[in-house]
């Protein structure tokens, strides 16, 4: 089994799935611009090859130049988990006859509006939105929607360049915030908990499942510097109130025609108890939520996805054993990160429920929490209990603090 990945060292975490497939027996061809030199250590064992381009973003010319490398080499699978990249991985296969999604499939995953399209023919319950290209699409499709409403990129990410607009004039601020910006959704804001639902898919079928609980919404912790924002994932997904949006996100999957892979969604639950689809990516959710994951049932996911990629099956124990809540920390201050404290006491409170600890230490220079969600570091926590859980998570976001000058 020969696996092209695309970019198998950036974002950081890449370098897992690498490891993933190389475990499962596959030779790992890398493909990514980090020039050979400079690949870190942790992924170097995992690659039978790798091919350093000069843009891993120039389509046209990545193409070329992988399919010149690997000429008169057999290929079994193109992959990738970096959402900017999964339509590229889908045009290699296409171009090369290869199993996996389509370019076609990819897009519905890509593309805001036409992913809510394609949902809105299902008779699924999206946002009202419309697709948006000049600063007078914008203001016409908020006279349509009505306020509040949200603006963000077709083609994003997550939160980034993602604006709440309550008025005319928040509009205009955001217009401006967004020029460069090639197409964009305006879409109607939902209110309600801001959840996610997360799967490994074996041939369109879940073959694990995950919700995990944002608090507060991303949008409100990219906005409000202080705050420690924190996920936490559900143990026992059998939870009444859970039930739409399990149900919601299964009927995505099938409408969308997900294939093999991880998919990560985002979703509301109103007040009402209603279920309102937020987004979708064919790609797992970032900032550590596949450790997260793992946690949860104590299994490797990093593994599985690749087994399930390569060799079709899917080997692990799904029960779901703890809640897992992940705490991202930011500094107070600008420049070198001098202190931290509370840390000591929140390790003891704790104690064996602590998984992971990655604050930057003393020395460090504060990241900027507007360009990274794990900011200056998280810590991650886990408990059979909810109440327990949340209680440890709150603790890490209120008593502890970073500090810098």
């Amino acid at each position: 089994m020969r696996v092209v990945l695309l970019s198998p060292s950036y974002p950081n975490e890449m370098s897992k799935f690498a490891r993933g497939l190389a475990e499962v027996g596959a030779a790992v061809y890398g493909v990514g611009d980090t020039p050979r030199s400079e690949l870190p250590d942790h992924v170097k064992p995992y690659l039978a090859d790798y091919l350093q381009v000069p843009r891993i973003m120039d389509e046209a010319d990545v193409m070329d130049r992988v399919s010149d490398w690997l000429r008169g080499r057999h290929v079994d699978r193109v992959l990738t988990n970096w959402e900017p990249l999964v339509m590229l991985a889908a045009r290699l296969r296409e171009r090369w006859g290869m199993p996996g999604m389509s370019v076609d499939t990819v897009r519905g995953f890509r593309d805001k509006e036409l992913m809510k399209e394609r949902l809105r023919k299902a008779g699924l319950r999206v946002p009202r939105s419309r697709r948006v290209h000049t600063a007078h699409e914008v203001r016409a499709a908020a006279e349509e929607i009505g306020y509040p409403l949200i603006l963000k990129p077709i083609a994003g990410a997550g939160s980034a360049d993602t604006y709440r607009v309550d008025d005319a004039a928040e509009l205009e601020r955001a217009i401006s915030f967004l020029r460069g910006v090639p197409e964009a959704s305006c879409e109607e804001y939902v209110d309600g908990e801001e959840m996610t639902f997360d799967t490994l898919c074996l041939r369109g079928r879940p073959v694990m499942e995950n919700v995990s609980l944002y608090l507060p919404k991303p949008l409100e912790a990219r906005q409000t510097e202080w705050i420690s924002p924190m996920a936490i994932s559900i143990r026992d997904l059998t939870t009444p109130r859970l039930q739409p949006g399990l149900e919601l996100g299964r009927r995505v999957l099938e409408v969308l025609g997900m294939q093999d892979g991880f998919t990560h969604m985002e979703w509301f639950l109103t007040p009402k108890g209603e279920a309102v689809f937020g987004e979708i990516a064919c790609r797992p959710g970032g900032a550590g939520l596949v450790d997260q994951m793992n946690y949860t049932s104590d299994i490797d996911l990093y593994r599985e996805w690749a087994r399930v990629s390569c060799w079709g099956h899917f080997d692990a124990d799904p029960t779901r054993k703890y809640n897992v809540a992940v705490v991202f920390k930011r500094a107070k201050g600008w420049g070198t990160i001098t202190r931290i404290e509370g840390l000591g006491s929140w390790l003891r409170m704790c104690g064996p429920c602590v998984v992971e600890e990655r604050l930057l230490r003393p020395g460090n220079t504060r990241r900027d929490w507007q360009k990274t969600q794990t900011a200056d570091g998280f810590l991650m926590v886990r408990h059979p209990d909810w109440d327990e859980t949340l209680r440890m998570a709150r603790a890490a976001a209120t008593d502890i603090q970073i500090y810098a000058q």
